[in-house]
């Protein structure tokens, strides 16, 4: 039998640890599924100990979860096909003629990646390899510049096939195909907002985003030809979201469909190399490892606090402060982009939503403003997007948002820390009013899997 101790001191000693250790540079993995064996050991019976398979068994057999590394590799092998060049290619010298064209074709480039690989380490770093060094030859302010690469590479967690949609199912026990439905518009929505900024700002300040000198236009010939270049991976895209939307293929067979026609794709333009397949093969694996170790080791961190009574203790403590259900809505963002500023997004899923979710269960949203409100069987496809709208904002948020990072690593040495900071606060604002628009006008997320689904 383990020692006795009051849940509140519990929750200080968990989440004090946890931070403490994060913040000495342990990885997350091993740091929530360490913690969780150290407390199950001192606190826990042997009852407890049944946590360890329990948890941990479901998700090694989940289906779902296999749609991950094909998602992976399928975004891998076009990263490596060349893909990403040539889209941003594609769009800039479409638009490269506007005032702030370069940004706004990045931001173009980066919804239409978001739609082929979700993955947003990829579409930063390459990103920052080809558009920023772009910008900055032609005068582009740094908000801008920097700007625009950070918030179009985020939109990769939110528009399908997004990674954390697949995860968040799965601990949520919602439908893959519904959350990826319902993130379409929001993600169009801030990818609009974002092209209006950049639209916005360069037409008051024109010096912020000169457009293309006449002499580097291209005709309406080549604009074609570029079109017809990038047909196979965009309709590629198409098959996959398509299959999934009109309900011919579960999303795990779509992700299937997909790695074989980025296979194809890669043979077109003539990249299908032994050591393509090969690179490409390593980072899923990579990838795919470190999301798996941090689930099991989240899962149980998660599992021991909520055995032990923290779910009551999480909700009597929110009860306590007197908010109505939009109130500890807000609460919750504030709370997950705090967590977003020290954590990643998988770590932030497995510790909050387990917590979250069965709190707005118990929850009325009857809408604000005398708007239509959000009816219970549609609450958690409707949180699981707003959910996902928010973690945008935590990987562009100070000190430690990760896309502040990946893209500092290939910027070019004048590109300050500073400046890449002060790029991300107006974008961070945009996200804010698109994840409000969400809260405010659920149908925003809601209309379109009711269309697909009925």
């Amino acid at each position: 039998m383990g020692l006795e101790i009051d849940i509140v001191w519990l929750t200080v000693l968990m989440f004090g640890s946890l931070l403490v250790l994060l913040m000495a540079g342990l990885p997350l993995a091993f740091v929530t599924g360490g913690l969780a064996c150290v407390f199950l050991f001192l606190f826990g019976d042997a009852a407890m100990l049944n946590i360890l398979p329990s948890r941990i068994f479901p998700l090694m057999t989940n289906y779902q979860l296999s749609a991950i590394p094909l998602f992976i590799f399928m975004a891998s092998m076009l990263e490596r096909a060349g893909i990403i060049e040539e889209l941003y290619d594609m769009v800039y010298k479409i638009l490269g003629g506007l005032r702030g064209g370069l940004a706004i074709s990045t931001i173009i480039a980066s919804t239409l990646l978001a739609a082929m690989c979700g993955v947003i380490g990829a579409t930063e770093v390459t990103m920052g390899m080809i558009a920023l060094p772009a910008m900055i030859r032609r005068h582009y302010h740094p908000t801008i510049a920097c700007g625009s690469i950070l918030a179009g590479g985020t939109l990769g967690i939110l528009i399908p096939p997004s990674i954390l949609a697949i995860l968040f199912a799965v601990i949520a026990q919602q439908s893959v195909g519904e959350l990826f439905i319902g993130a379409v518009i929001p993600g169009l929505i801030l990818s609009g907002l974002y092209i209006i900024y950049v639209a916005a700002a360069t037409t008051i300040k024109p010096t912020w985003g000169p457009p293309l000198p006449k002499e580097e236009r291209v005709s309406t010939r080549e604009k074609i030809h570029l079109l017809a270049n990038m047909f196979a991976p965009l309709a590629l895209v198409a098959l996959v979201l398509g299959i999934i939307f009109a309900g011919i293929a579960t999303p795990v067979e779509a992700a299937g469909v997909g790695t074989f026609g980025a296979l194809v794709v890669a043979a077109m333009h003539r990249r299908l190399t032994i050591d393509n397949i090969r690179s490409a093969a390593i980072t899923t694996l990579r990838v795919t490892g470190m999301v798996l170790w941090i689930i099991f080791g989240a899962t149980l961190f998660v599992g021991f606090y909520v055995v032990n009574g923290g779910q009551e203790f999480v909700n009597e403590s929110i009860a306590g402060t007197g908010l109505g259900p939009y109130g500890v809505l807000i609460l919750m963002m504030v709370i997950l982009v705090i967590l977003g500023m020290f954590l990643d997004w998988v770590g932030i899923l497995l510790l909050a939503v387990p917590i979250f979710i069965p709190l707005m269960k118990t929850m009325s949203f009857d809408g604000v403003f005398g708007l239509p409100g959000v009816s219970p069987e549609d609450l958690p496809l409707w949180f699981g997007v707003v959910y996902m709208v928010n973690m945008q904002m935590s990987f562009i948020s100070p000190p430690f948002g990760y896309a502040l990072f990946y893209l500092k690593s290939v910027a070019p040495p004048e590109v300050t820390m500073g400046q890449i900071y002060r790029s991300s606060l107006p974008f961070l604002f945009l996200q804010a009013v698109g994840l409000a628009i969400c809260i405010i006008f659920p149908e925003v997320v809601l209309w379109l899997p009711r269309q697909v689904y009925g």
